[in-house]
């Protein structure tokens, strides 16, 4: 059985995907083939049940072309777009899609009032596939680490403070993350990409006893190996928050323009019992502002972000 998985977008998105890939392979035996947007297809290469990796770096159309002719039998949309649509149309295959809940969600952000269900967007995916038999393993999200380069040295614990994230409100402003470093009872090690930068360094040279400022220094692989070691995480709404739930790590989340109602929260898998913290402002009449998020917060004040009470972790 040969059969095509779709999914796009953020690291974050692409993660959330592992459970079904995995269990796609173990439960079927299927060949799979993963496709994705080309500078995601590293995120996922060294995971053990995908057997090709396939990019749309040739446009929608010569991607349609490709499946129709690639001989695939099934093929499962997780990004259920226009996009994913087009390349799936007149193929001649199978595809089975989820329901994204969007109208729901736009009901969300529009009214503040929340008829979403109480359950994640992995458990999602698995009610579309129930039909053809596919049964949720419970094992939660996978992601392999690599080998931290050898210069970098890390203490026998620390925490972390997670700096990025695709959207502005998403990310932990650095006001904040000031008054959680004060808080931690560990060295911390800041993680992020080249956007953050400014904003580790800034905090290592507030307390350069404390803060060890990886920022724009590591693979994703590798800041999945600091996060694997690390004592305690701390993290916005967040593509790491997703790798560090994969690893079966505790996490602290800060909410700002979204909510965990939205679905994507860390997903641990009913065999895992690992706690984790939610972290909400409550009581703003403008949350949530977004189900993805904004540059800068559309009111000019970001009290869901800033007013979040700093405590020891």
């Amino acid at each position: 059985m040969k059969v095509l998985v779709i999914r796009f977008s953020s690291i974050g998105d692409i993660l959330v995907t592992t459970p079904v890939l995995r269990c796609v392979k173990q439960q079927w035996k299927a060949e799979l083939t993963f496709l994705t947007g080309e500078k995601f297809k590293t995120l996922l290469a060294d995971n053990p049940y995908i057997d090709h990796i396939h990019t749309d770096v040739k446009g929608v159309m010569a991607t349609r072309n490709w499946i129709a002719t690639a001989g695939f039998d099934l093929i499962i949309d997780l990004h259920k777009n226009r996009k994913s649509v087009m390349m799936t149309l007149a193929t001649g295959v199978k595809v089975v899609r989820y329901d994204k809940l969007n109208w729901q969600k736009w009901w969300y952000v529009q009214t503040k009032n929340n008829i979403l269900p109480p359950i994640h967007l992995v458990d999602r995916y698995f009610e579309s596939l129930a039909p053809l038999g596919l049964v949720n393993d419970g094992q939660g999200l996978d992601y392999q680490v690599t080998s931290l380069p050898a210069d970098i040295l890390l203490p026998p614990q620390y925490n972390v403070v997670i700096l990025g994230a695709a959207h502005k409100t998403k990310r932990i402003p650095l006001q904040q993350c000031h008054l959680w470093v004060e808080k931690a009872c560990w060295p911390v090690v800041c993680l992020g990409g080249n956007d953050v930068t400014e904003e580790g360094a800034i905090l290592a040279q507030s307390q350069p006893n404390k803060v060890i400022d990886l920022t724009g220094k590591l693979t994703l692989g590798q800041s999945g190996a600091v996060l694997l070691k690390a004592t305690g995480i701390l993290t916005g709404d967040t593509g790491m928050m997703h790798m560090a739930a994969a690893l079966k790590k505790e996490v602290k989340v800060l909410w700002g323009n979204t909510t965990p109602a939205f679905g994507m929260y860390p997903y641990y898998g009913g065999q895992n019992q690992v706690p984790w913290t939610s972290e909400e402002v409550k009581g703003l009449n403008c949350r949530p502002c977004s189900k993805l998020g904004y540059d800068a917060c559309p009111k000019g004040h970001f009290r869901c972000m800033l007013q979040h009470k700093p405590m020891p972790w």
